[in-house]
């Protein structure tokens, strides 16, 4: 999935040198929202490969992100692209790990995701935010060459190289803004989340009725 922003971060930040004729992976293609393919498709890649844990528009095949560097081994693709997935994924450390591994050492990983103040939404989970300050920590491994923040909404974006000589960092200790607990933490468990899901079903109806007032409200104001 992608947003306009993050469509238009895609396309400054990749170059037909960058591109034609490399191998480019896009982890989290289903295309809910819109998509980064046409964008990277017309520098002509040498290959294009979209994977997300379920079927739909945009998947090639399936994968879960978790799982990348056992199913295409380490150092395969040029490219790594990942728009608007990072939030939504429970074991991030894990995720980065094979996000990283994949590449090869030499090529690029091209990030958008959300930070603090972006509102849930879950598909079907939605777990972390994310800071340039965090962005900074979590490819301190990498050569990073452009980190913004989403010019539209609270979101971050990141084109970062690999070194040719990659040693990855320990990110054990890293606490990401968790949306489940409302603070920074290292972990969230499974009774955390059941908690969370079962408060936000408690409080549906009143959120819908405030939607609905809105709504009203705002029609009134227009006429």
């Amino acid at each position: 999935m992608c947003t306009r922003s993050c469509l238009d971060f895609v396309a400054t930040n990749l170059s037909d040198a960058e591109i034609t004729g490399f191998s480019v992976i896009e982890v989290g293609a289903l295309d809910v929202n819109g998509s980064a393919r046409s964008l990277v498709k017309a520098l002509n890649p040498g290959s294009y490969l979209g994977v997300d844990m379920q079927a739909g528009p945009g998947v090639d095949e399936i994968c879960a992100a978790e799982k990348l560097i056992e199913k295409f081994g380490e150092n395969r693709f040029d490219v790594v692209l990942t728009t608007e997935m990072l939030e939504h994924v429970f074991d991030w450390r894990t995720v980065l790990h094979n996000l990283k591994g994949i590449l090869k050492p030499g090529g690029l990983l091209l990030v958008t995701t959300r930070s603090i103040g972006f509102g849930y939404h879950a598909y079907p989970y939605d777990f972390w935010r994310y800071q340039v300050e965090d962005m900074k920590t979590l490819f301190d491994d990498f050569q990073i060459l452009n980190l913004v923040d989403d010019p539209l909404s609270p979101g971050v974006f990141v084109k970062a190289r690999k070194p040719l000589n990659f040693t990855e960092n320990d990110l054990t200790r890293v606490a990401l803004y968790s949306m489940i607990t409302s603070r920074r933490s290292l972990n969230v468990n499974e009774k955390e989340i059941a908690r969370f899901h079962f408060r936000r079903r408690l409080t549906q109806p009143f959120r819908s009725i405030e939607k609905g007032v809105r709504r009203i409200r705002d029609m009134i104001l227009r006429k």
